[in-house]
């Protein structure tokens, strides 16, 4: 079999099932495990590089107002690698190619591939994924027991925070302007023993104003923009610390939103194991504290 996956959580999960070896295609984005790299690359991002969170919201919207796509797919690379399955979603057309481009770009091509679209809108979906992913490529074994390890190592985790204070978070899925999570992040912190007082389980997430970010009281902010690595967030974080925006005495815990957050794949359980540990340490947690800002927060 011949894979493109158009999604780096789903990259991810090939490799981890065993299908490694078939994937022959990969977006810009598929950097895990490291192997992926080698892949031919079959889709880029539309938007400039080197653009701030402010200007990266701001071209975002503009594009989606002009309904234009954030992301190209080369249709000859495409059709060069002859693929039996294209991986692709219909999740979030922020996120990655979605499933009417891949449609339209295989009917002008006239290939067969088969289209398989993954979009998990909570924790027990983005596992369900992982054994679809198995289904698919002949791989449902490997992918059964990866999805049962998970679901243990999450079964673990809800065990030992259980029947614990839950300390109020907020998390941060983008820095400028605000957005509180949805999706299966909310989960996350449920699993990880804190209340997720910003943001719905399942949903999109959502622009807020930080007035509601305060409002909120959380005792955590985690800073977890999408698209960014942990270094990435710890910028954005040392920089609303900075401008006095975050909550006074709440700890700022920034995270690698790709690796644990973000991407629907595997490794979203790293992050709710690691939550879990800043949450209900065993000792002390080295965290920087917002201090009372100088001003209002616009």
């Amino acid at each position: 079999m011949r894979i493109v996956s158009l999604l780096p959580a789903t990259t991810e999960a090939l490799f981890a099932i065993g299908a490694g070896d078939d994937v022959v295609g990969v977006t810009f984005e598929c950097d895990t495990p490291a192997e992926a790299r080698s892949r031919t690359i079959v889709s880029t991002s539309a938007m400039p590089e080197g653009l701030a969170p402010e200007e990266i919201d701001a071209f975002v919207s503009a594009a989606a107002a002009r309904g234009e796509d954030l992301y190209r797919l080369d249709a000859g690379a495409l059709a060069g690698l002859d693929a039996d399955l294209v991986v692709t979603q219909d999740l979030c057309a922020v996120c990655a190619v979605d499933v009417g481009v891949v449609d339209d770009a295989l009917a002008h091509l006239g290939c067969t591939a088969e289209v398989l679209t993954c979009d998990p809108h909570t924790l027990a979906e983005v596992l369900d994924t992982v054994v679809a992913l198995g289904r698919a490529t002949g791989r449902e074994p490997a992918a059964q027991a990866l999805a049962a390890s998970l679901s243990t190592r999450l079964d673990a985790v809800r065990a030992r925070v259980a029947g614990r204070p839950r300390p109020r978070v907020v998390v941060l899925e983008w820095t400028d302007p605000p957005y509180a999570p949805g999706h299966w992040i909310p989960e996350m912190v449920e699993a990880a023993g804190g209340e997720c007082v910003l943001g719905a389980a399942g949903e999109k997430s959502t622009r807020v104003l930080w007035e509601r970010v305060h409002e909120a009281r959380p005792d955590v902010v985690v800073v977890a923009p999408c698209g960014y690595d942990r270094e990435g967030a710890r910028q954005q974080a040392d920089a609303l610390l900075a401008a006095g925006l975050l909550p006074a005495g709440a700890l700022v815990h920034p995270v690698d939103a790709d690796a644990h957050w973000a991407r629907p794949g595997p490794r979203v359980v790293d992050g709710v194991e690691e939550l879990a540990a800043v949450l209900h340490p065993a000792g002390d947690v080295e965290g920087r504290r917002a201090v009372a800002p100088p001003h209002a927060p616009e």
